[in-house]
C-alpha cells in the first residue's frame, strides 16, 4: 500500500473548498448590490416624493404637473390604493373571526 501524503491532500482538499467558497462569494457581492440598489431606489423615491410636494407647495396643481408628465410617484398612488381595501376586509376579518 502507498503512503499517504497528509500535506498533498490537504492541499488538495483545501483547493476545492476555495473553487466552492468563490462561489458564495460571488453570491453575497451579488446579494449586497441588490441591497444597495434597493437602498439608493428606496431614497430616489424619497427625494422624488418631496420634490413633488415642494412643486405643489411652490404653486404648481397635481394637474399642472399632469399635462408635463409629472405624476405623481407611483408608490404613493400604491400606498394610498392599499390603504382603502385593507381597511374593509379587515373589518370583514374581524368578523368572519367571531363567527368562526
Amino acid at each position: 500500500m502507498a503512503a499517504i501524503n497528509i500535506e498533498a491532500t490537504k492541499n488538495q482538499a483545501r483547493a476545492l473548498l476555495n473553487s466552492r467558497i468563490k462561489s458564495v462569494e460571488e453570491l453575497v457581492h451579488a446579494r449586497q448590490r441588490v441591497t444597495d440598489l434597493k437602498e439608493q431606489l428606496a431614497a430616489a423615491e424619497r427625494d422624488d416624493k418631496r420634490a413633488y410636494v415642494k412643486a405643489t407647495r411652490d404653486g404648481w396643481s397635481p394637474d399642472e404637473l399632469k399635462k408635463l408628465g409629472l405624476e405623481p410617484a407611483a408608490a404613493g398612488r400604491r400606498r394610498k390604493a392599499q390603504a382603502k381595501p385593507v381597511e374593509t376586509p379587515g373589518t370583514s376579518d374581524s368578523h368572519g373571526s367571531q363567527a368562526t
